[in-house]
């Protein structure tokens, strides 16, 4: 289904629709975007560039059917989309209409990609990409000897909480500032207590955050949930060789207890 507006925006924010429209006016390429007039338009501009790809969605309508549908599988062609027709849902009563009407083979139907056994290459086979383990791309040393990893820290918190930090009730379910896991025999260590703010140091940042001790983590390793803006700062800027996608999973740092 599409996604609906909650809320409207903050201050003079824009909507990206509009934003790239003001790009586009203020370079002197606006006549180039003249089919903009509205969200809907352009998804209509994206169904013709889709036309005979992997991600085909000529047979998607209109903004109203995908709310009819409650969603529809892609791909979906032109000629699969204009064999819909109106589900009929035995035993639903005339009292619920927007179930019935959200009810149908589009929605329900089990296309797959690749079920003809061809893949998008000309000899029509897939393609493995493999490689051998390795190492992280930067490791722990004597100036910077453990190993930080990065990861999901509750079911609460999303990426960088872009829009679950906007919610009072999930706010409540993690911790507000930012905290570090580290084993015991580490922090004795480096001296650190629990509770107790630990400056965490990496070759392009520097941050503090409160110690939470855990035999959850292994000895030469620190966990800190990725979900805070600063964590990003101290991580190593790698990136998958095929499909260029970044991992900020893992860098080298140094921890200390802070002085008051």
């Amino acid at each position: 289904g599409l996604v609906k507006k909650i809320s409207k925006a903050p201050g003079q924010a824009l909507a990206d629709f509009s934003i790239f429209k003001l790009i586009a006016h203020y370079w002197g390429c606006g006549a180039l975007f003249r089919e903009w007039t509205s969200p809907e338009a352009v998804f209509q501009i994206m169904k013709r560039l889709s036309k005979d790809q992997p991600c085909d969605i000529t047979g998607i309508r209109d903004y109203r059917m995908l709310d009819e549908c409650g969603g529809v599988q892609w791909p979906l062609r032109e000629e699969a989309g204009g064999e819909r027709r109106e589900a009929r849902v035995e035993g639903v009563g005339a009292e619920f209409p927007p179930l019935a009407s959200r009810l149908s083979p589009i929605a329900s139907s089990e296309r797959r990609l690749f079920e003809d056994g061809r893949y998008f290459h000309a000899d029509g086979k897939a393609k493995f990409i493999f490689e051998p383990p390795r190492d992280a791309p930067e490791m722990p040393d004597v100036a910077y000897p453990l190993l930080l990893l990065t990861g999901r820290g509750t079911s609460a918190q999303w990426h960088t909480q872009t829009r679950t930090g906007k919610s009072a009730v999930l706010r409540k379910l993690y911790p507000e500032h930012i905290y570090i896991e580290i084993n015991p025999a580490d922090a004795r260590r480096f001296g650190i207590r629990a509770q107790q703010k630990v400056e965490v140091r990496s070759r392009r940042a520097t941050i503090h955050a409160t110690a939470f001790l855990t035999e959850t983590v292994q000895p030469g390793q620190v966990f800190i949930p990725m979900h805070y803006e600063e964590t990003n700062r101290l991580t190593f800027p790698a990136f998958d060789p095929y499909s260029r996608q970044p991992s900020y999973k893992a860098c080298a740092v140094a921890i200390a207890p802070v002085v008051a």
